[in-house]
């Protein structure tokens, strides 16, 4: 398994594993899930950076507003995962805001206090919580050289190709990608529209590169997709 893969991996699964408060004797008792209903925010910009969030259940999204009220997608974040991760670096208020996406979406706080805890008892946990958060910048520098140097197609095709590679399950010769997406969610990341991305998709399905549903994409040839 590739860094970049493992660290995929750890940042999807491990990192709820290993943190979850509830998962700890000595702090179990004192956490609670926190619940959401669909587009209820967990936190706003400007509110105290106090906690670090793992999703038990549902997904999340993560984003920021401009100055006249334009929202920028930053990422969608599913069960295992974790955000508000930026407090540990010492981010004092959040420049962001996170939004349910899901029905019933949980999480689990866990203060700052409990994080440098763990860390502190555990120096491989502490190295794996700063590559994730490095992986996650350099996702962030990512994005920001495709939306000035990349065409509309360029940035979709980079998106599926990055999921492919960080998700992707081999199935014979192909990649098969999990995914809760939509059209609407990959404009947003990629920077496009809608409508562009189902015409790209679409292009890709009949040139037999790719395939997809709802739920799924299936990558039938990494080579030519590139």
């Amino acid at each position: 398994m590739s860094e970049r893969t493992s660290l995929w991996y750890f940042e999807e699964v491990d990192l709820y594993n290993v943190l979850c408060p509830h998962k700890v004797p000595d702090m179990k008792e004192r956490h609670t899930f926190n619940h959401f209903q669909k587009d209820q925010f967990i936190y706003f910009p400007n509110e105290p950076s106090s906690h670090i969030y793992l999703i038990a259940e549902g997904r999340v999204k993560i984003g920021s507003y401009t100055e006249d009220g334009k929202e920028i997608l930053k990422a969608i974040l599913g069960a295992g995962e974790i955000f508000g991760e930026l407090s540990i670096a010492g981010e004092e208020r959040r420049t962001d805001f996170a939004q349910a996406l899901d029905p019933n979406t949980t999480v689990c706080p866990m203060t700052i206090d409990d994080m440098q805890e763990l860390m502190k008892e555990n120096q491989a946990l502490s190295l794996r919580i700063f590559k994730l958060m490095g992986l996650r910048l350099k996702r962030v520098e990512r994005k920001l050289e495709s939306l000035v140097f990349k065409d509309a197609r360029s940035r979709v095709i980079d998106f599926i190709r990055e999921m492919a590679e960080e998700r992707g399950q081999k199935v014979g010769y192909e990649m098969l990608i999990k995914t809760k997406f939509t059209h609407k969610d990959i404009a947003s990341l990629t920077g496009t529209s809608r409508q562009t991305v189902t015409t790209i998709l679409n292009d890709l399905k009949a040139q037999n590169i790719i395939n997809f549903d709802r739920r799924r994409i299936l990558v039938r040839d990494m080579a030519k997709l590139k």
